[in-house]
């Protein structure tokens, strides 16, 4: 399919895309060649080679004509619904709606459900909860013209209520609810039965995160008659445990990874219908206990092997450990991330990708697949890309591993959306089960966008009692008319589903790729983010709001389709290139866009170690030039600090108090380490938006504009540039267009300081015990996630903070007795000049504007704006001949009344333009 003719180009709203769609331009009425509906399907589906649905046959797969991978002949979607409206505006379908429903209790009614729900608590915050009510908002208005026919309810905390958190201006009510970490929330299953009580709602969405994988919740909720939108806890037990799905998977017959509890099964009979389930026994088999009994397992396996939480996720309680003397440490901090879980050891899994299944079940037995997802790209195991579908697999190999997803539910009687996890080995064509997700996971609008299904939607309508042949989502998908009550075939369809093109997502974090990805927390001044047709996002904070300790450091989502992969790829890194987001801390977003422009990723030749690989090989985003960080980074803290002097003058003076005449000054010395050399720059402010910069004897003057949201507007060598400053504990962070780079200060190592707000979990060395450089001595919890703090130097540590208080970005944990001062590495100073410009000055080398700018030179000087010496008297003198020459020129009055003329004769058209629209006669 050519670039220049993209009839497939296709966009969504918000991720949710129910509407039918049609060829743009076209619709099977007005175009005789189209042929009837089935027609067009069949010929447009027999085109298309593509993984499909495990319940899906695949007899006839090898007679599909082999086109290029990735490449999906497509029907146009609209993000507006645009090219879905006929002449009048209406929406054209080819399954017209003839009928009407008003309320949940008639949708149950007419479509063959059991329990009405038109109330749910959403037990979930930051961006699950966004999601959830903009999903079901969008069926909502589809199905009843009213998208608050459900009504929602929410938990604040006192920090989300702080933080501005977009989910609470969404909902219906909210609860105010402890603050603090998520065991006094989100998590605590009890409390969410009592708000679920005393709100009166008939279910319970969970999301993911939290309390979504604690089977004690579905269980809690059935008992006291409220529905809970998942799996029944029976299926969540057997399933959503890491260590009980690996169980059943191996008595599938799925391949395991060899583990801790390799070889155990199940007794299972095919013909027994009763879900099955893993008894505590067989359990505890899989489990190991302690350090001791964990090293003896991975000793057994044989290293390198991962350390896993059973109850862990989203890249807590996960950690890899190379060989057996890093084993202790990393096994603590494992149990330190998720308290009380069950512990495994797993071989890990090297030169693999990360794919996985989406499924989709009802209550009456029914289940099927939804296509795939690659979600290779990971740091710390935690995802921050995914695609969908999973194209690295062939498809009969991909075959085999949704057919494996849909036996799986099948054998545990499990309900709602879930997620079948393998690594895949893509040299030997091999996949081993990993685990399964017994939630939606973060990264499913990619299957709503290449499947055309409401995820959220389609789990309340399960929750609802409806079986999957009614949902008008599932029913299009499998072709069959949409308001139909037949019963479809899932294992042998007439029709075999195919996705829509490519999706690739990005996750917007809180991270700072430069330290590892280290998370971190703040308030946001700015977020900025341009839509497209191909491209949508969805955020859980905006501008005025913020991101507290407590929250996930997920606030953001970006998707982009395409016709191929490639197309997904540049129109979403056009995207991240225009999204703008200014905060109290570092994004992911300069980052990914390295990471979507490597030769690496175009070619789809990743793993789930490259991201880590880079990481270790601190490959970096693009970061903007040298000297025009260090020149901005100058004019932003110089500026800053004269501002600061004037405001302290005029306090004082409101007050009643004088201070000396030399605290009001206009220039500053300024230092800061750049990329390990340290540059001394003199800042000079020699009008109100005039700056003249020293450094080693080089000089440089340039315009700069203060705005309204805190940024400076610099205008140098020819171009501007709008650039931000933070200022951190031990940096200034500039922003300059959609790059960063961080000027350091001056650091003493004897100050240990924690880098971000957290709490201080346990100090890894005694009081007043020895450290070697690099060597960790604490651990922290930032954003849900254990940081190791490090040592720079060599010396005694010496205990400031105890464990488990709550720190500040920039707290001093401990000290740092240094062993020998003398050794502490100095950054080199810079002895270099500053470049000079080379494009002419934008104020003009003409007679008058010589003189016009050379005047306001003058008067900024007796204004009080002088330069210090030995700079002064020379550029006084400069000035002062310059504006001489240009008064002794006596083709000066000429052009200035030129300049006078051309203003008088655009006001006098004004002028007549005015008077003739109230009818006078001017002249």
């Amino acid at each position: 399919m050519s670039k220049e003719k993209k009839s497939g180009e296709v966009s969504f709203l918000l991720g949710d895309t129910n509407g039918d769609e049609v060829e743009e331009g076209t619709s099977p009425e007005d175009d005789p060649q189209s042929g009837p509906l089935e027609d067009h399907h069949e010929e447009r589906h027999d085109s298309v080679p593509s993984m499909i649905s495990a319940s899906s046959s695949r007899e006839d797969s090898s007679q599909e004509p082999k086109l290029k991978s990735n490449m999906y002949v497509l029907q146009r979607h609209s993000m507006s619904g645009a090219s879905n409206l006929d002449s009048r505006g209406r929406r054209m379908s080819y399954h017209p709606k003839d009928f009407s429903v008003a309320t949940p209790e008639e949708f149950v009614k007419r479509f063959g459900g059991k329990s009405v729900i038109n109330k749910v608590l959403i037990a979930n915050n930051g961006i699950a909860a966004v999601k959830c009510m903009r999903s079901v908002r969008r069926w909502a208005y589809e199905m009843f013209r009213n998208e608050r026919a459900i009504r929602f309810v929410v938990m604040v905390t006192p920090e989300d209520l702080k933080a501005n958190a977009e989910y609470i201006r969404l909902a219906d009510q909210y609860v105010p609810v402890q603050g603090g970490t998520n065991n006094n929330n989100y998590a605590n299953v009890e409390l969410i039965l009592d708000i679920a009580k005393r709100t009166q709602v008939q279910a319970v969405w969970a999301g993911w995160g939290h309390a979504s994988e604690n089977p004690k919740l579905p269980e809690l909720l059935h008992k006291n008659g409220i529905i809970f939108i998942g799996p029944p806890e029976g299926a969540m037990w057997a399933l959503g445990d890491k260590i009980a799905s690996s169980i059943v998977a191996q008595t599938a017959g799925v391949p395991t990874m060899p583990w801790s509890g390799s070889g155990l099964t199940l007794k299972y009979n095919k013909e027994d219908n009763k879900p099955l389930s893993v008894p505590s026994d067989l359990y505890r088999k899989g489990c190991v206990e302690d350090v001791d009994e964990g090293l003896k397992s991975a000793n057994k396996i044989g290293f390198p092997v991962m350390i896993k939480a059973s109850e862990g996720g989203g890249g807590k309680g996960i950690r890899k450990a190379e060989n057996a003397d890093d084993f202790p440490n990393l096994f603590r901090q494992v149990q330190a991330e998720v308290p009380g879980s069950p512990i495994f050891i797993m071989k890990l899994a090297t030169h693999a990708r990360h794919l996985e299944v989406q499924i989709l079940a009802d209550n009456y037995g029914n289940a099927i697949s939804l296509f795939g997802r690659d979600c290779s790209i990971q740091r710390r195991h935690q995802k921050i890309i995914e695609e969908a579908p999973a194209s690295v697999a062939t498809s009969v190999v991909f075959d085999k591993m949704e057919q494996a997803a849909v036996t799986l539910a099948k054998m545990v009687c499990y309900v709602s959306a879930g997620t079948v996890e393998y690594l895949y080995n893509e040299e030997t064509e091999t996949f081993h089960f990993l685990e399964l997700n017994p939630r939606l996971q973060v990264e499913h609008p990619c299957t709503e966008m290449v499947a055309d299904i409401n995820l959220p939607a389609a789990q309340l309508q399960i929750a609802m009692g409806l079986p999957l042949y009614r949902l008008k989502d599932i029913r299009q998908l499998y072709d069959v008319d949409t308001w139909g009550d037949t019963p479809i075939d899932f294992s042998n369809p007439s029709m075999h589903p195919r996705p829509r093109g490519h999706v690739i997502a990005a996750r917007i974090t809180s991270e700072n790729p430069d330290e590892g990805f280290k998370p971190s927390s703040g308030t946001v001044q700015e977020l900025n983010f341009r839509s497209s047709k191909n491209v949508w996002g969805y955020f859980s904070v905006a501008a005025t709001g913020g991101l507290h300790e407590y929250a996930d450091s997920q606030f953001g989502h970006c998707f982009s389709w395409g016709e191929d992969r490639e197309d997904a790829r540049e129109n979403l890194v056009v995207a991240l290139k225009e999204l703008s987001i200014r905060g109290d801390f570092r994004t992911t977003v300069e980052y990914l866009i390295k990471l979507f422009e490597t030769e690496e990723y175009q070619n789809n030749k990743i793993t789930t170690g490259w991201l880590d690989k880079l990481i270790s090989e601190n490959v970096q985003a693009e970061k903007p030039d040298v000297m025009l960080g260090v020149i901005s980074g100058a004019l932003h803290i110089g500026d800053y600090q004269i501002q600061d002097c004037f405001q302290t003058f005029q306090a004082s003076l409101e007050r009643g108090q004088i201070l000396p005449a030399n605290s009001l000054k206009n220039h500053v010395d300024v230092e800061f380490i750049s990329e390990g050399i340290k540059y001394n720059v003199k800042v000079v402010k020699t009008g109100p938006n005039n700056y003249f910069i020293c450094m080693n004897g080089s000089i440089l003057e340039v315009e700069a504009h203060r705005l309204s949201d805190g940024g400076l507007l610099i205008s140098f060598d020819g171009a501007s540039y709008t650039t931000y400053m933070k200022d951190q504990v031990s940096s200034y962070r500039i922003t300059i267009g959609n790059k960063t780079c961080v000027l350091h200060k001056e650091n003493d190592p004897t100050k240990l300081r924690s880098p971000s707000a957290g709490k201080l979990l346990n100090y890894m060395i005694d009081d007043g015990g020895h450290v070697f450089a690099g060597d960790v001595y604490a651990e922290i919890e930032v954003m849900k996630m254990v940081m190791e703090l490090r040592v720079t130097e060599n010396g005694c540590v010496h205990y400031v903070k105890r464990p488990g208080a709550v720190l500040d970005g920039g707290s001093v944990v401990a000290h740092l007795d240094l062993d020998d001062p003398s050794r502490v590495q100095q950054a080199q100073s810079f002895t270099g000049t500053l470049p000079q410009p080379q494009a002419p000055p934008t104020h003009g080398e003409k007679l008058h504007q010589l003189f016009q700018s050379t005047r306001a030179e003058l008067e900024n000087i007796l204004a009080g704006y002088s330069l210090p010496e030995p700079y002064f008297r020379p550029k006084l003198q400069e000035s002062i001949e310059r504006l001489m020459k240009c008064l002794r020129d006596p083709a000066l009055p000429l052009l200035e009344l030129q300049v006078y003329n051309y203003i008088c004769a655009a006001f006098k058209s004004f002028l007549i333009s005015a008077l003739s629209q109230s009818n006078i006669n001017f002249y």
